[in-house]
């Protein structure tokens, strides 16, 4: 047996505090024997412990007939079967070792076959759940000193959910996770609750960084988080719609709404002239009010193309129509409201998938006057084309319920297609040209008629 003792580079309290000195290590470090002290390792890492010469452990034997032999003597007299696994006690493995060196224990030598101190797993295990529950506190305290108003307020509740999603991973992962929180804390302090604020000022504020909020920091990753655990938004909704559902602009300059005979009090806008309605002029807009003797109706719909063929109608015909171009903002959807309590009526459609639904249902929850128009099971089979060149599949998981036509939810869950605004084009036109949704006969408010007008009393808009 080697009479040779610690290796040179093992100073007092490198990996085992001093055991190995004066130890014979060599026989007991042979690469055969490499995978006894590799179980011991994993299982002092996961215990947190260092020594191991109380107690018990398992083992599994490896399949080679070598490195099961390398270890007879030390675990047994007799060698383990390929996959066996045994029950060591770890105090009688401690006596064998002492033959070896007096001070030698179980962790010792493991420590030195992995060339590293054991438990130190475990050590950083614990230190990394002590930071955790510490940022945790962080996290509700700060919530709790929110202002009353605050439209999202974190919740310790919503702490799990953070960390089933790997936000708390990511929290971790920055330079300064204590700062972070108190970073975001201060944006959710900053949200308006009416009005708008630029997200680069915003950012700006909290950061000194008018990037600071753009997508991908670690910053707007954990505000758009906590908003939709607060429910305020949603998992996978469109970055843009969330930043605006926190009243939080992108580019109050770009985006909004496409408009077509709908402008705001006071504009002169020649007649079928399409315009943008950007954000900034959507929140400050005073929409009038429609004269008392029409019953006319505002068309909201999701693609522009809508608007493009709506322009071809005849130029008496008094069209007015909002294109969303895609998901409606909270900005787009408030200055609908606005339109409502102007006195108008709403009509609001848009494509049959995911998307399309969730815009209906906004609108819906936000301008509760507000109607669905052509949006229907039987309109939806309808604007199905009959021969799809590759045909699209519905995301069944984000398709929400249709409360205003509890058939069509169920008609294209069955289905599985989406369908598009561009299959009804003819339909939706008619009803642009008429002036009021098909399912609808306009009302008149002059004195002495009844509340449906023929095309001899219809009122001028409607005309």
């Amino acid at each position: 047996m080697s009479t040779s003792t610690a290796p040179a580079d093992c100073p007092q309290g490198w990996c085992c505090e001093g055991a190995c000195h004066g130890a014979r290590l060599d026989s007991l470090l042979t690469p055969e024997a490499r995978w006894l002290w590799e179980q011991f390792a994993a299982r002092a890492d996961k215990r947190g412990e260092s020594s191991m010469t109380a107690g018990t452990t398992m083992i599994t034997a490896p399949q080679g007939a070598g490195q099961r032999a390398a270890v007879l003597g030390l675990i047994g007299t007799r060698i383990l079967a390929p996959g066996e696994r045994c029950k060591i006690r770890l105090d009688e493995l401690t006596r064998r070792l002492q033959r070896h060196g007096a001070r030698l224990t179980p962790g010792a030598v493991a420590a030195h076959a992995v060339g590293r101190p054991l438990g130190s797993l475990a050590d950083q295990r614990a230190r990394q759940a002590a930071r955790i529950a510490g940022l945790r506190l962080l996290r509700a305290r700060l919530g709790a000193d929110l202002p009353g108003h605050a439209p999202v307020r974190p919740s310790d509740e919503g702490w799990e959910e953070l960390h089933h999603t790997g936000r708390v991973a990511r929290i971790l992962q920055h330079p300064d996770p204590e700062e972070l929180l108190r970073r975001a804390a201060e944006v959710l302090r900053l949200l308006p609750v009416r009005g708008l604020v630029d997200r680069r000022v915003l950012a700006h504020r909290v950061t000194g960084d008018p990037h600071g909020l753009e997508a991908g920091t670690d910053l707007a990753g954990l505000v758009l988080a906590e908003a939709a655990l607060a429910g305020v938004t949603s998992i996978g909704m469109p970055v843009r719609t969330a930043w605006s559902r926190l009243r939080v602009a992108l580019d109050s300059l770009s985006g909004g709404l496409l408009s077509v005979g709908v402008h705001p009090e006071g504009w002169g806008v020649p007649a079928r002239h399409p315009c943008v309605l950007l954000p900034y002029t959507l929140t400050e807009a005073t929409w009038p009010r429609p004269n008392r003797e029409e019953d006319c109706w505002v068309f909201v719909t999701e693609n522009p193309s809508i608007t493009a063929a709506a322009l071809a109608l005849p130029r008496d015909v008094p069209v007015r129509l909002l294109c969303t171009v895609g998901t409606p903002s909270a900005v787009d959807i408030d200055a609908l409201a606005r339109l409502a309590d102007s006195g108008w009526r709403i009509a609001v459609r848009a494509d049959f998938d995911a998307a399309g639904l969730a815009l209906v249902r906004a609108v819906l929850q936000r301008v509760p006057a507000a109607e669905a128009w052509r949006m229907t099971a039987a309109d939806y089979t309808a604007s199905l084309h009959p021969s799809p060149f590759e045909p699209g599949a519905l995301d069944l998981d984000r398709l929400g319920d249709t409360p205003w036509d509890r058939p069509l939810g169920a008609a294209m869950r069955e289905c599985g297609r989406p369908a598009y605004e561009e299959g009804l084009l003819d339909q939706l036109l008619a009803d642009l040209h008429q002036g009021y949704p098909s399912a609808h006969a306009p009302s008149c408010s002059r004195p002495g008629q009844g509340s449906a007008c023929d095309d001899r009393s219809r009122p001028a808009c409607c005309q």
